[in-house]
């Protein structure tokens, strides 16, 4: 049997139905995901996008049997089904999922860095997964999702 391994990732939509978007790609995730849990959908404005409609966005945890990289190309699927479109870096989306935490790995390969090198200044991301998963750690500071979303809160 393979080792399960929790993990967390971030939704978020900002074209067409937001909120079909999200539960499309929360059900698709459920599939490769035992003892999951979903956040609320919060509505947050874009960030780093430049100008664009508001965003949707939730959080998602459970324990997954896949490798990371495995995971990952699992999401970039999901997104492709969704409709999501690349043609330039930060576009409008119909889905976007972002692998945020793989249990304690710190990977850094082509494509692939685990933990998400800036969810711990997102409030869209560190909000919705503090909901579901507040003890969560960051396995580069040792913090709680908790604690990095009080941290961001005070700044």
């Amino acid at each position: 049997m393979s080792r399960l391994v929790r993990v967390a990732i971030a939704l978020g939509s900002n074209v067409g139905d937001r909120r079909a978007n999200l539960g499309a790609a929360a059900v698709r995730l459920e599939s490769l995901l035992r003892e999951s849990r979903t956040s609320s959908f919060v509505e947050t404005d874009p960030v780093g996008v430049g100008s664009q409609p508001k965003f949707l966005n939730a959080a998602m945890t459970g324990l997954a049997a896949l490798d990371a990289r495995s995971l990952l190309e699992a999401l970039l699927a999901i997104e492709r089904e969704g409709g999501r479109e690349r043609p330039f870096p930060g576009a409008p989306r119909t889905i976007d999922l972002d692998l945020i935490l793989y249990g304690d790995a710190r990977l850094d390969e082509p494509g692939l860095v685990v933990p998400h090198p800036r969810f711990r200044e997102r409030r869209f991301v560190l909000e919705p997964l503090a909901e579901i998963a507040p003890g969560l750690i960051d396995p580069v500071t040792g913090k709680t999702v908790q604690e990095l979303l009080q941290r961001l809160a005070g700044r």
